[in-house]
């Protein structure tokens, strides 16, 4: 007779029982009938399930179908006897870790016994059996197997919840950082607010102070902007706003921050610009860019409006105090009101 392939795949994981909820199962393997007549009246109050098995094929394929805490197998049988069943167990990986006793009139004899190891034993008992043997013997298994049924659903319990608290980490490191963004970063535009410029201001004159470098702060305020918001509401302000911001990020290069101070103000740090004319020119262009025609989608209606800049740049030398803060803004800001004042939509540079 074929000996049957032991492979456990995902059709005999789905067999497999709850070892918490059901009682353990023990597989008797043996191919006399008084055998296995003696073993069921010696193992009935066990607390376990017995199955039994005539042939070394018929338990192969019963252990597809449950997960037996103990498998008693029978040395001699004929045709696959119990040093092969117990070596096809072992190969399956799911079945290597059941228990297997043998039982077996050839215990004193070494060679057996070894083999039987080999071939994936834990213990022998002999033949004639010994009632006490026996039951001391399976319960100390079943004890085993309990305790082993316990640990499995400690740990499946313990990685849930380690599962829940990285979730939970991750929900709150998600939401601290977006808390975060939101304190530092503009509601509107998503652009730094006055806060992170300041802290930004601060950095960039602190390393130019230090390596004495160069970099320009440049203040901005929209022209016609109010004129947007009264003709055609605060939507069409809020959208102009958003592309101005638009606008302004993608005409920087990728090392300088733009801000927005709050209504239509906004603010440059224009790092590395060791020529001052080099300031002028970007915020020309910046000018130029900003003054093209905006076109707003408001309430399903597409509007289009033009704005101007008025823009002042104050530069920070290497000989400027490390403590120019307020001196650097408020440059800045007479820059810009003298722009304002010389006709608006254009640069004024600090002298």
């Amino acid at each position: 007779m074929t000996p049957v392939a032991v492979k456990v795949g995902h059709e005999a994981s789905c067999l497999a029982t709850d070892m918490n909820t059901m009682p353990p199962k023990i597989l008797v393997v043996d191919d006399t009938a008084a055998n296995l007549v003696a073993m069921r009246r010696l193992l009935a109050h066990s607390g376990a399930q017995i199955i039994e098995a005539r042939s070394g094929n018929e338990a192969l394929a019963l252990c597809l179908d449950h997960r037996f805490a103990l498998i008693l197998l029978d040395v001699n049988m004929p045709e696959m006897d119990g040093f092969e069943v117990a070596a096809l167990l072992a190969e399956a990986e799911q079945l290597r870790e059941t228990p297997i006793i043998f039982v077996t009139a050839a215990y004193a004899d070494d060679l057996n016994r070894l083999k039987g190891y080999r071939s994936g034993a834990v213990d022998y008992i002999a033949k004639p059996i010994n009632d006490v043997i026996l039951q001391s013997k399976v319960r100390v298994f079943l004890e085993l197997y309990a305790a082993r049924a316990e640990l499995k659903q400690a740990m499946a319990e313990l990685a849930e919840r380690n599962q829940q608290l990285t979730q939970e980490v991750a929900e709150r490191e998600l939401i601290e950082a977006m808390v975060r963004h939101q304190a530092s970063h503009d509601m509107l535009t998503g652009l730094p607010n006055r806060m992170l410029f300041r802290d930004r201001l601060h950095v960039a004159i602190q390393r130019a102070h230090r390596h004495h470098d160069r970099f320009a702060l440049a203040c901005i305020d929209i022209d016609g902007f109010k004129n947007v918001n009264d003709t055609h509401g605060h939507p069409a302000g809020d959208a102009l706003l958003q592309d101005i911001a638009a606008r302004l990020s993608a005409h920087l290069r990728g090392n300088d921050t733009v801000a927005r101070l709050g209504g239509d103000e906004f603010a440059l740090i224009l790092e590395d610009i060791e020529d001052s004319q080099l300031a002028l020119q970007l915020c020309q262009k910046l000018c130029t860019a900003l003054g093209e025609p905006y076109t707003l989608s408001i309430n399903g209606r597409s509007v289009e409006v033009r704005i101007g800049a008025s823009i002042g740049i104050a530069p920070y030398l290497p000989d400027d105090r490390p403590d120019a803060d307020e001196q650097l803004i408020h440059a800045a800001d007479r820059a810009m009101y003298e722009a304002k004042r010389g006709g608006k939509n254009r640069c004024v540079l600090v002298g």
